[in-house]
């Protein structure tokens, strides 16, 4: 078997795992916001999120950097020479990255009962990894430059 495709394809389910996890936190919040201070609603979602940031999302975050890194350097450092659509892609999973820090941060609020964002801010917050995925993918798949 092709080792490259087997990193690939590890690859893609953690970034895959990743987005998900980034996609359905935000609306976990939404919903959280909702709860009261203290009820078991709010503990549920406390339980919930928190889990979901430490079991999924931050393990499939780190797996996909490893394994793209991987890719990277298994496909040869011309990557790291001379394509832009490359260091566009990088620079916008680090925006991922950076997603992914500032939903942490409000797990951590939401667990200290210290939230003080609105459902709206969760929803329009939700939309920042979809853009930055299509973009990724667009440059992944067309390599227009």
């Amino acid at each position: 078997m092709n080792a490259y495709l087997w990193l690939k394809a590890v690859h893609l389910i953690a970034v895959i795992s990743w987005m998900a996890a980034l996609l359905y936190l935000p609306r976990l919040f939404v919903y959280h916001c909702d709860a009261k201070p203290g009820s078991e609603m709010s503990e549920t979602f406390k339980v919930m999120e928190r889990r979901l940031l430490r079991a999924i999302m931050t393990p499939a975050m780190i797996a996909a950097w490893i394994l793209g890194l991987c890719l990277a350097w298994v496909s040869g450092l011309d990557y790291l020479t001379g394509t832009a659509w490359f260091w566009l892609k990088l620079a916008l999973v680090v925006g991922l990255t950076a997603c992914h820090g500032v939903l942490a941060r409000h797990v951590k609020a939401f667990a200290a009962d210290q939230n003080d964002k609105s459902p709206r801010y969760f929803r329009i917050i939700n939309e920042v990894p979809t853009v930055l995925m299509i973009g990724i993918v667009i440059l992944v798949v067309v390599k227009a430059f």
